[in-house]
């Protein structure tokens, strides 16, 4: 199969939020390749950053040839995949939606994840207690071990424009600003995983696709990627079946989850569906 008749949309948005399980019930289709967290945004973004670095380039610039190299990374990541339909998983994507489209030649499509605040940051202290035992969930910290040492230290940080929470947050509002919204999707993570049927059926309407009759009763996960390269365990891990997920902000936070209540910047971009 030609790597570039291929098409190629992508999976971004919060950090726990779904994006792992959704990825994983996209893949039942066999017409999906769906990535893990996937380092090909930091390629293109480190090629396209370097060119002008380059003596050679500098003196004889040639944005024809920068594409060139920059859609051959696109396509030629996924030339051993047989799969027409190529989902790329990033939370950065929202950031570089100009070098997407440039790269495919046409407006891109990004499906976003999202989920209330205080139960992504419930969600993260969760894993954090699960993991600190161990190991210091190192990337999760960069140098702020201070700041970690105590529940709204870590909530504060996480929420920081640098950090976890915070920059997919900022990339996504700026993407909004920039003019992007008919790019986007938005899924929330209660929907998804109240009522799966519903919420596939958007997507497969959003990406033009042929409805496919998946299994929420056994989601095999085929995405597989090392937690413990990032210092967390379990960070990527799902359940075998779709079911809804209790809310545990208060029970986890406290009354620290009032902080960080909404409204949130997707609140008019959801379509909910009520159980």
């Amino acid at each position: 199969m030609d790597p570039y008749s291929k098409t190629i949309h992508f999976l971004s948005g919060m950090p726990r939020s779904g994006s792992t399980i959704l990825g994983n019930i996209l893949a039942q289709n066999p017409r999906f390749h769906v990535t893990p967290t996937s380092g090909v945004l930091s390629l293109l973004s480190g090629m396209r950053d370097a060119y002008e670095g380059i003596p050679e380039y500098r003196a004889a610039p040639n944005d024809k040839e920068l594409m060139g190299m920059l859609r051959g990374v696109m396509f030629g990541s996924f030339e051993w995949v047989d799969r027409p339909v190529i989902i790329n998983r990033h939370r950065s994507w929202p950031m570089e939606v100009e070098m997407a489209e440039a790269i495919l030649g046409r407006k891109a499509k990004f499906i976003m994840c999202v989920r209330d605040l205080t139960e992504i940051l419930a969600s993260l202290e969760r894993v954090w207690r699960e993991n600190v035992p161990l190991r210091p969930m190192s990337e999760c910290t960069q140098g702020n071990a201070v700041a970690f040492r105590t529940m709204e230290g870590r909530c504060s940080q996480w929420v920081s424009q640098d950090q976890l929470v915070g920059r997919a947050y900022v990339a996504m509002q700026d993407a909004l600003v920039r003019g992007f919204r008919d790019r986007m999707h938005f899924v929330h993570f209660d929907d998804l995983t109240r009522n799966p049927q519903g919420v596939l059926q958007g997507i497969y309407s959003f990406l033009g696709e042929q409805p496919f009759e998946h299994n929420f009763e056994h989601v095999e996960k085929v995405t597989i990627e090392d937690d413990l390269v990032r210092g967390v365990k379990g960070l990527h891990d799902i359940r075998p079946a779709v079911r809804p997920v209790p809310k545990r902000a208060k029970e986890l936070l406290g009354p620290l989850a009032e902080k960080y209540r909404g409204p949130y910047i997707w609140d008019d971009f959801v379509t909910r569906f009520r159980p």
